[in-house]
């Protein structure tokens, strides 16, 4: 006989009993994992990506918040909004070329 795809597939209900086994064969497993120690830790190159990620968009927009503000307060247009985006993106620049130069 040749199947034509119309059958309708029923989907059965959810059983609670099997979210409630799932949840706790997961925290047996983070019990066992930190039992022997192999707990994953953020390692130095995430930490340092992620400074880097900050400092970059900390730069960017504080450096145009702060312009904009200035900006509504002196009646500039834009252009301190311009200037303290290039600082921000400057200051994170030279911030992250101090975190990676080789300490002496």
């Amino acid at each position: 006989m040749v199947d034509d795809g119309n059958e309708r597939v029923t989907k059965l209900p959810e059983d609670r009993r099997l979210d409630s086994l799932e949840e706790r064969v997961r925290s047996a497993r983070q019990a066992e994992d930190q039992r022997v120690g192999k707990v994953t830790k953020q390692d130095d190159s995430e930490r340092q990506g992620t400074r880097v990620m900050s400092l970059l968009l900390g730069g960017i927009f504080g450096g145009s918040l702060l312009g904009w503000l200035m900006d509504g307060w002196f009646g500039t247009g834009h252009i301190l909004l311009l200037v303290g985006l290039v600082l921000g993106v400057t200051g994170a620049f030279w911030s992250i070329l101090k975190m990676a130069a080789p300490r002496a």
